[in-house]
């Protein structure tokens, strides 16, 4: 294991808070509040379900039964910002239609309480800013949930990438996508997902490159395609680009409504190659490199009770948490250029985080 994987296997096990756990409450109780984060929430070390935000009354008495939480414990999106008033919650974890993170974000930071956002961070790099700003004047953090940064796997190419392992790095390649079913759902409405598949899964991809070169996207240029424009008439369907880094590293990147299969990166080096596919999902993740005595196996491992855990450690200990806002508005930065791209057919430049 490398020195990176040791400490974060390390931290996982951290005696120092012994039975210290910090009280989150999930705003928005959709599928991934169901069917990932509260699960996680009941395996978590440093962290534990305290409240929960809906604005479907019938949501709030199941999860009350389901969970044991006292009937003050759930709140309505009006009524939320009574929060301020609730010891028992010191992280807001925000996992609403993406159009909504901004406002939530604010409020949450204004009630006094730590901030976990879904990624995208917001819609615009402009809200992106507005929720840094708010969780700075409150002394709170905010971080984003990009979980494969707390993946084994991905943290594994990490190391390969910057340690040069099979040499600098030449180009990458990456992409993820799937066939969306439901032309009604927010997803493909603008005014609440911001974009289409680009803000949804295109973004892993985009992640990818980024962490894997340690290093932001200069030029972009990008190119969209339609195959059924009633269904995404407004939102994006298939988004190809292309990045340049500062070092010279190039990367291919893909995302899509479109079809199925489309969930891998490949990275390219002097010396050798290693990627991942299947490589953004929840589990079955498989990396592979071109050495086979530089294997990239770990066993699988439940990225939201990571990422969660390591926030609230983070906190405990009084450390700053990464991936931070600001890591959500060098994405946004660098979608903005992604959609100016399509808009100008040139290539564009992305606009520095300052």
């Amino acid at each position: 294991m490398s020195a990176s994987l040791a400490t974060v296997a390390a931290r996982a096990d951290e005696p120092s808070t012994p039975g210290k756990k910090l009280g989150w409450a999930l705003v928005g109780l959709g599928t991934l509040s169901t069917n990932q984060l509260a699960p996680a929430l009941l395996k978590a070390k440093h962290s534990k379900l305290s409240a929960v935000v809906t604005g479907t009354p019938e949501k709030g008495v199941k999860w009350r039964e389901k969970y044991g939480l006292a009937a003050d414990k759930v709140y309505t999106y009006e009524s939320f910002d009574k929060i301020i008033d609730d010891p028992d919650i010191d992280v807001v974890f925000i996992v609403l239609p993406n159009s909504m993170h901004h406002e939530f974000t604010i409020r949450a930071a204004k009630a006094g309480k730590h901030v976990f956002c879904e990624k995208p961070m917001a819609n615009s790099a402009k809200e992106c800013r507005e929720m840094i700003a708010a969780c700075e004047a409150a002394k709170r953090q905010l971080g984003i949930g990009y979980r494969c940064q707390f993946e084994l796997h991905h943290l594994e190419a990490m190391r390969l990438a910057r340690e040069q392992v099979f040499g600098p790095l030449q180009h990458l390649d990456a992409g993820f996508g799937f066939a969306i079913g439901d032309p009604t759902q927010w997803r493909l409405r603008k005014a609440l997902a911001g974009g289409g598949a680009l803000m949804d899964v295109g973004v892993y991809a985009l992640q990818a490159c980024r962490y894997l070169t340690g290093e932001e996207p200069i030029e972009i240029s990008a190119m969209e395609t339609k195959t059924d424009p009633v269904k995404f008439a407004e939102v994006d369907e298939t988004i190809q680009w292309s990045m340049k880094f500062p070092s010279g590293v190039t990367a291919n990147c893909l995302t899509t409504y479109g079809f199925n299969g489309c969930d891998h990166f490949t990275a390219y080096a002097e010396k050798g190659r290693f990627g991942m596919k299947p490589c953004y999902g929840y589990s079955g993740l498989t990396g592979w490199t071109s050495d086979p005595k530089i294997p990239l196996a770990f066993p699988q491992t439940d990225h939201f009770l990571a990422e969660m855990d390591a926030f609230s450690l983070a906190i405990i200990e009084g450390r700053r948490f990464e991936p931070s806002g600001a890591d959500g508005l060098r994405d946004l930065l660098a979608i903005e250029a992604i959609y100016r791209s399509i808009a100008s057919g040139k290539k564009e430049t992305v606009e520095k985080e300052a």
